[in-house]
């Protein structure tokens, strides 16, 4: 009797401190959240070279971003997002070619890059997967924007990374900012 009160008073304290950014269902509304997290965070005109998100089963899901305030500082920090709570887990210091802007080099959410896109693009990758291997249990194992190195835009592009329900393959889609898809790859 004690080990199930104890697992249920466990179960229900992982259950209240998830909310939609804490999710494992993560589709349009979700990946919104999670970008409302973020600029709660870090503020509606942070920089990023880095933003990605990882579901795990035991915790939720797991926010990883490498961000600025003040992109000319050269300075960014790496924060993980896991149970509700932001932690730095580094400092990074970046080079830029001479006579460039650091700017010119990261994105900011919402205008051009948006994590709402990239919701709708998980849940199109399931339903293309769905569609072309028959796969319907398929679920989030990973999303991220990739961003290029030279600071072309052009080359950014949005991908998601999906397994089956029990493991397995990993089925990549990667996607052009406007959500044209570039290749599906396992």
């Amino acid at each position: 009797m004690f080990k199930i009160i104890t697992t249920l008073f466990i179960s229900t304290v992982l259950l209240s401190c998830s909310d939609s950014s804490n999710s494992e269902t993560l589709g349009e509304e979700g990946f919104s959240s999670v970008e409302a997290n973020l600029k709660s965070e870090f503020g509606d005109k942070a920089y990023y070279t880095e933003v990605s998100i990882t579901p795990v089963e035991s915790i939720g899901n797991v926010i990883n971003a490498t961000v600025t305030k003040d992109p000319e500082s050269l300075k960014m920090g790496q924060w993980t997002w896991t149970l509700d709570n932001w932690e730095q887990t580094t400092e990074v210091s970046i080079e830029i070619p001479e006579g460039t802007k650091a700017s010119d080099f990261m994105f900011q959410l919402g205008s051009e890059v948006s994590l709402k896109k990239l919701g709708e693009l998980v849940e199109k990758s399931k339903a293309e997967l769905l569609k072309e291997k028959k796969l319907d249990n398929a679920k989030l194992h990973m999303a991220f924007i990739k961003y290029p190195d030279n600071g072309d835009v052009s080359k950014a592009e949005y991908v998601v990374m999906l397994q089956p329900e029990t493991g397995g393959t990993t089925f990549t889609y990667s996607y052009e900012l406007n959500g044209n898809l570039i290749e599906m790859d396992y």
